[in-house]
C-alpha cells in the first residue's frame, strides 16, 4: 500500500519548465524589440530589423531558458530556435518572390493573353500573348521527356541490377560529372556539332537535345535511390520461384518504385521547364507560331520573358508581359510538382491489413 502511495506522488526529479506560449512570447517581444530599435536609428530596410529580431530571439530564448529550466535544456531551446530562424530564412524569400511574381503578372495575364501570340505586336506596344512561347516550351520539353526518361531508367536499372566492375564505375562517374554540368555548356555542346558541324539549323529539336542532357543525370541519380529501396527480400523470392531476372525487374522492382521515379522524372522535367541558355543558343525565338519543333526557331517561355524584360527597359508592356509569362512559367511547375506528389501517393505500394 505503502509501495502505490509513493508511486502516485509527483517526481521530485522534475525541474521547473517554461510554457508552452512562452516561444511565441519571446518571438513577439524580439519583433517588438527590433523594430523599437530600427525606428530608434532610422533603419529603413526590412532585413536589418529581421535579422535583430532573428538574434533577440535566439538569446532571449537561451536566457530565459537557462534561468528557469538550467542550462541544458537551455542549449535544446537554442538549437531549436536556429532551425526555426534558418526555416523562416529559407521560406521568407520564396514567400516574397511568389507574391511579387502574383502581383505583377495578374496585370495581364487572362485568356487573350494565353491563347495569342506576339505576331505583328511590338515589344513596346500593349497586347500580344504567350501561346507560341507555351507551346514551343511544352514541344521541347515533351522531346526532351521522351529521349531522356527510358535512357535515364534503363541505366539506372543497369547500374543497380547488373553493374559490376569498370564499365558500372565508369558510367557512375560520368553521371556525377554530368550532374554538374551547367546548362550553357550543354547547349554549347549541341550548338557545335548539331549546327555547326551537322548544319541542322536552329530548331525546337536541338533545345530539346540540350536539355535531355540536363535531364538524364536527374532521372538516373533519382531511379538509381529508388531501385536501390526494394527489399532484395522481393527480388529474392522472385528468383527463388523461377521467374527470369528481367522480369522480376519489371513485375517485382519497377512497380514497387514507380512512385518515386515517377516523382524523380517530374522533378527533372521542373528542373528543366525554366532553362534559358540552351534555348537562347540553339532554339533562336520567334514571335510567331511554329508548331513543327524541327524545322525553324521556336519560342519558349524563358526566353520569351528574356527577351519582353530586356526590350522593356524596366516599364511598359512588354515589362507587364515579362512578369505575367514568369507567372505562367511558376504555374507551370508547380502543377507538375503537384502531380508528381500525387502520381508518388497513388503508386505508393500499401502498408498494413
Amino acid at each position: 500500500m505503502s509501495q502505490t502511495v509513493n508511486d502516485r506522488r509527483p517526481s521530485s526529479l522534475q525541474g521547473a519548465t517554461l510554457p508552452k506560449w512562452s516561444p511565441y512570447a519571446i518571438a513577439g517581444g524580439s519583433i517588438a524589440l527590433g523594430l523599437g530599435i530600427s525606428a530608434a536609428a532610422g533603419l529603413d530596410s526590412e532585413i536589418q530589423w529581421g535579422l535583430m529580431a532573428a538574434v533577440f530571439f535566439v538569446v532571449a530564448s537561451y536566457g530565459i531558458a537557462a534561468k528557469v529550466e538550467g542550462r541544458r535544456q537551455a542549449k535544446d531551446r537554442v538549437a531549436t530556435s536556429l532551425v526555426w530562424v534558418a526555416f523562416l530564412l529559407a521560406v521568407i524569400p520564396l514567400v516574397s518572390l511568389i507574391w511579387e511574381t502574383v502581383k505583377r503578372g495578374v496585370k495581364v495575364l487572362d485568356v487573350y493573353f494565353l491563347s495569342h501570340s506576339m505576331g505583328l505586336v511590338t515589344d513596346t506596344e500593349p497586347g500580344g500573348g504567350i501561346y507560341h512561347a507555351i507551346l514551343g516550351t511544352l514541344e521541347q520539353v515533351g522531346i526532351a521527356t521522351v529521349i531522356s526518361v527510358p535512357i535515364g531508367i534503363l541505366t539506372a536499372i543497369y547500374l543497380v541490377e547488373y553493374g559490376r566492375g569498370r564499365l558500372a564505375q565508369a558510367v557512375t562517374f560520368f553521371v556525377d560529372v554530368m550532374t554538374g554540368i551547367p546548362s550553357i555548356v550543354a547547349g554549347l555542346f549541341v550548338l557545335s556539332f548539331w549546327i555547326i558541324i551537322l548544319d541542322m539549323g536552329y530548331s525546337g529539336f536541338a533545345g530539346a537535345m540540350a536539355l535531355t542532357i540536363l535531364m538524364l543525370p536527374v532521372i538516373v541519380r533519382s531511379t538509381e535511390e529508388m531501385l536501390k529501396l526494394v527489399p532484395n527480400e522481393l527480388r529474392e523470392a522472385s528468383l527463388a520461384l523461377g521467374v527470369p531476372k528481367w522480369r522480376t525487374i519489371m513485375k517485382v522492382v519497377l512497380p514497387t518504385s514507380i512512385g518515386g521515379i515517377t516523382t524523380g522524372v517530374m522533378l527533372a522535367v521542373a528542373r528543366i521547364t525554366g532553362e534559358t541558355a540552351p534555348v537562347l543558343l540553339l532554339v533562336w525565338g520567334s514571335t510567331f507560331i511554329n508548331t513543327d519543333p524541327f524545322d525553324g526557331p521556336q519560342a519558349s517561355l524563358p526566353m520569351y520573358i528574356y527577351q519582353q524584360y530586356a526590350n522593356s527597359g524596366g516599364s511598359g508592356a512588354a515589362y507587364d508581359r515579362a512578369w505575367a509569362a514568369a507567372l505562367t512559367l511558376i504555374a507551370f511547375v508547380m502543377i507538375l510538382n503537384l502531380a508528381a506528389r500525387g502520381i508518388a501517393r497513388w503508386k505508393a505500394p500499401k502498408t498494413g491489413r
